[in-house]
């Protein structure tokens, strides 16, 4: 059996209430079990979780199901990369001690089947947000980290926790297609290829599932988001297709807007 290459992002379980991101869960865990026969490798492309920190010796409870069937798949061979979301910028080791994932920070630059991939969640890139960019240095910082941890994990997660409840994926508004030209990740791309060429740009962040044309012979995939759309893409070796999961046709987002 062929085996293919995965991409998912911004599951953003934990929002907005235990019911919704438990059910979410189980459906994340469903399409997992649906993908395993075939799967290779497994690119969790950021926000997976909406809140995320881990203390020395605690981490968010909740969330099991996923953490074990990744473990289960990890444990078959299945390499798996996680990458922090602006969410989930404050992933440590747990993962990879427990797991065996690899976190990705930032960027990845791969070939695989003989095409060449850039992969990123997507935030603090392109045009624009320039308070977002000077916080998340701030964030992303270890004397930012150092300081949250002193905090006790009740205090630190609950404060956080009522923050997520007052965070996009909480809201989950209808995204809007900007257009190509006001695309920010398509403006990013398109800069990156005049310096170097890749076959696919993947991303999250955006919540819009896209499969953007960005010309000679490059394109530009939003992996969306699993709050409303399911929405995944997986490449067989030869090409990259945008997929969707038990989702019903008439609230598809259109596969190349």
């Amino acid at each position: 059996m062929s085996k293919n290459i995965y991409f998912a992002s911004d599951f953003h379980l934990g929002t907005p209430n235990y019911a919704d991101s438990r059910a979410r869960e189980e459906r994340i865990v469903s399409w997992l079990n649906f993908i395993e026969p075939t799967c290779s490798e497994l690119f969790l492309i950021g926000d997976i979780f909406d809140f995320w920190f881990e203390y020395e010796k605690v981490i968010p409870k909740g969330f099991i199901r996923l953490q074990g069937k990744l473990a289960s798949m990890a444990d078959s061979g299945i390499k798996i990369y996680f990458f922090k979301g602006n969410h989930d910028m404050w992933v440590r080791n747990y993962f990879t001690q427990e797991i065996g994932m690899q976190i990705i920070s930032d960027e990845m630059i791969m070939e695989r089947g003989g095409k060449k991939f850039y992969l990123h969640h997507g935030d603090g890139l392109g045009p624009g947000d320039r308070k977002y960019k000077f916080l998340r240095k701030i964030f992303r910082s270890p004397l930012c980290q150092w300081l949250f941890a002193r905090l006790h994990p009740n205090l630190g997660i609950g404060i956080a926790s009522r923050w997520s409840k007052s965070s996009r994926a909480a809201s989950n508004p209808e995204e809007v297609f900007f257009g190509i030209n006001y695309e920010w990740l398509a403006v990013y791309s398109k800069k990156i290829l005049q310096k170097e060429h890749f076959d696919y740009f993947i991303y999250g962040h955006r919540h819009l599932p896209m499969d953007l044309d960005l010309g000679g012979g490059s394109r530009y995939v939003n992996t969306g988001e699993w709050l409303k759309y399911n929405s995944y893409a997986v490449f067989d070796g030869v090409d990259l297709k945008l997929e969707y999961y038990n989702q019903p046709a008439t609230t598809k987002s259109s596969s190349r807007p």
